[in-house]
């Protein structure tokens, strides 16, 4: 019934047996290997992720170190800016007069823009727009 022409040699038993054998020492040593790896591959992770953190330290370090210079300067500019002013007060005092008074508002001006709306006083305190309106209103 059954056709037995599958000729086992001894030598393909043999290798069969050393492909076994093989088989079982590789997977016995990948059974020893694999934790030692993992194990491995976890502390270069650590690692890693520990450069990464002080490198994230150092940055914020610089950062602050920067941002104190930073305020040393802006203090610095305030500290002359007020000297400056004293030292033009100190000048001003007894010499202010009201041309000069004009004279700075006039300079103050420049800081504002196109949409400002500046009411000029004349001698009858009123402002040079609402006097034409004065004017208009007199004739109607």
């Amino acid at each position: 019934m059954y056709n037995n022409d599958v000729n086992i040699t001894p030598r393909i038993v043999k290798n069969g047996l050393w492909g076994i054998c093989a088989l079982i020492v590789l997977i016995a040593a990948l059974a020893f290997i694999l934790p030692w790896y993992n194990v491995w591959s976890q502390e270069m992770e650590g690692k890693a992720e520990f450069a990464k953190a002080e490198q994230n330290r150092k940055i914020k370090i610089e950062e602050a170190r920067a941002n104190l210079e930073a305020e040393k300067l802006n203090a610095q500019a305030e500290i002359e800016r007020a000297k400056g002013a004293a030292e033009a007060i100190r000048i001003e005092n007894g010499s202010i007069t009201p041309t000069y008074i004009q004279y700075l508002w006039v300079r103050q001006q420049a800081d504002l823009n196109n949409k400002t709306v500046i009411y000029v006083p004349t001698e009858t305190n009123l402002p040079i727009l609402e006097s034409t309106r004065v004017l208009t209103n007199a004739i109607q």
